[in-house]
């Protein structure tokens, strides 16, 4: 049996969502795990139910499609992205995220097909010729040393202006290396990405305090400033911090 494609269908009108559900549904190997009916709703489900790929629509109210595929780009597990819209004129622009497909509506059975084959192409498991070990030390790399420390150490870790900077307790280090790369590096510890520009072990967050308009500080043990945390982000930080 094929592995199954976990797919997030995004769109603030229901009816083309259930349309959208109903043609996806015609294939074994389409899995449909959520709906969302605007572009927060979209990030919150993603990073709770990390799909395989996100069905996006382009025109949405307060967030659009555009906005939420820039957000979603940003997320620990990036999904894929096939646009889904009554708009052809946003095609040029939606490629530019790395698209997969898009679609226009009313969709066409033979276009989405193409759309499932190339996604299941993409998707496919590749081969295990090389076993990835697992990190037991981060590597931090200097201008004239690389230094390694214990992923656990490390509290928080931000991005200013060219530069990484990674806090400890009682230690900081810079480096050039992307923010990106070391979320990439940290998947398998307990860090979340807070905002585009922090990545949190979320083992040292004391406290979340609302702030303006949505978003929210956070409080790390032992530090005096706080962190500011994207609205985007926070139901998935709740959920991720909160014992159900």
């Amino acid at each position: 049996m094929s592995q199954l494609i976990r797919v997030l269908i995004v769109d603030d009108e229901r009816y083309s969502r259930q349309e959208l559900s109903h043609l996806l549904s015609n294939y074994e190997n389409i899995e449909i795990i959520g709906e969302a009916e605007n572009g927060e709703h979209a990030i919150v489900k993603s990073i709770q139910l990390q799909p395989d790929v996100v069905f996006l629509d382009i025109e949405m109210p307060k967030m659009n499609g555009m906005e939420t595929a820039s957000s979603l780009k940003e997320l620990k597990k990036t999904p894929l992205l096939v646009f889904a819209t009554a708009y052809p004129n946003f095609a040029v622009e939606a490629f530019r995220y790395e698209a997969v497909d898009y679609l226009v509506k009313p969709f066409d059975e033979t276009r989405l097909a193409e759309t499932v084959i190339r996604l299941k192409k993409l998707l496919e498991p590749q081969t295990k010729n090389e076993i990835t070990p697992s990190i037991n030390k981060l590597a931090i790399e200097g201008d004239e040393e690389i230094t390694y420390i214990n992923p656990s150490q490390i509290m928080y870790l931000y991005r200013d202006d060219r530069f990484t900077r990674i806090v400890l307790d009682d230690q900081e280090f810079t480096t050039k290396v992307a923010l990106k790369e070391f979320e990439s590096r940290l998947k398998d510890f307990s860090f979340f990405r807070i905002h585009k520009s922090y990545l949190v072990n979320l083992q040292y967050v004391e406290r979340l305090i609302p702030w303006f308009n949505g978003a929210y500080h956070l409080e790390i043990k032992g530090k005096k400033e706080l962190l500011s945390g994207s609205r985007n982000y926070v139901k998935a930080l709740r959920s991720r911090l909160e014992l159900s």
